[in-house]
């Protein structure tokens, strides 16, 4: 592990992430042969607690220190929410829009995986300002759902792209600058996921505990985000067909049993074994995957 006498260079020359814990700390680059806890005491950063960090996101250590400083745990925090908000979260909805423009806009798949990050982004907006205002342990619950809506979006690109318009008059290499950046999209999707994740067990094991002690309570176990198997995909009965086919069009539950005369409770049953099988939990990403499967008339769909 990493220590307060070791140069802060040779942390942020040999791991990956530590460019990013730097930057939520407040620190900046060019810091010479000067060692980790030199760097943080000229930028009143509290070395426990930037170690702390730095060595869970390194080495998965989950050794809560006694002195951690909530104030700079709340500041890195704070500032990895901006970084989420106002730059990663943007340039990403940029990269995916340059990635999936020549797709054929006739399936309306293009929109609807959009559809499905915007989505996820104004959740994570949401769950963001309600840990800015402290909300840490009402809202933890959030976050593996917030997880799962990325890894849907990943999920809908792998199966469903629909690939370039043969009407698009594209050349070998204008496919293969297409393909490119569809796989730094996913790249992109990949360590955004991670990136999150982490986050979240950051406050979980260091920032949850550390509020609980500073108010003379317990600890409470963590709830951070494991990354679960997918289950193999089910094939939808004909009944769920006849149910996913009303969601995609836009009808409530109550509608839905009427038009298919069968109860509410059958509806919502139905509708949980659905998502369950397909592993797809938004509206748009149930359209996709009814459209792949001509399972609607697309030009029915709005």
């Amino acid at each position: 592990m990493y220590k307060a006498t070791d140069k802060i260079s040779d942390l942020m020359a040999h791991e990956e992430d530590a460019i990013q814990i730097i930057s939520r700390f407040g620190l900046e680059m060019g810091v010479g042969d000067q060692t980790i806890e030199q760097v943080c005491a000229a930028h009143n950063v509290h070395t426990p607690t930037f170690l702390a960090v730095v060595n869970y996101k390194v080495f998965k250590h989950r050794a809560l220190p006694a002195d951690i400083d909530l104030p700079t745990l709340q500041k890195f925090l704070h500032n990895a929410h901006a970084y989420f908000l106002d730059f990663r979260l943007p340039r990403l909805r940029r990269s995916l829009i340059e990635a999936i423009i020549p797709a054929d806009p006739m399936t309306k798949i293009p929109g609807l995986i959009l559809r499905c990050y915007d989505e996820f982004v104004e959740e994570i907006r949401t769950h963001i300002e309600h840990e800015n205002e402290g909300l840490y342990e009402e809202h933890a619950h959030d976050d593996q759902r917030i997880t799962d809506k990325l890894t849907e979006i990943k999920n809908l690109i792998i199966k469903y792209y629909p690939g370039a318009s043969d009407k698009s008059g594209s050349t070998a290499h204008q496919q293969s600058a297409i393909t490119y950046l569809l796989i730094s999209v996913m790249s992109d999707l990949w360590h955004t996921e991670q990136d999150f994740a982490d986050h979240c067990a950051i406050e979980d094991y260091i920032l949850r505990p550390a509020v609980a002690l500073a108010n003379g309570k317990k600890a409470r176990g963590p709830k951070s985000l494991s990354r679960t198997a997918q289950p193999e995909q089910e094939e939808l009965s004909e009944r769920e067909k006849d149910v996913l086919i009303q969601v995609v069009r836009g009808l409530s539950n109550k509608e839905i049993a009427d038009v298919l005369c069968i109860s509410m409770h059958t509806v919502v049953s139905h509708r949980k074994h659905i998502t369950r099988k397909l592993n797809i939990h938004s509206t748009a990403g149930l359209t996709i995957y009814a459209i792949v499967n001509k399972l609607i008339d697309i030009n029915s769909l709005e």
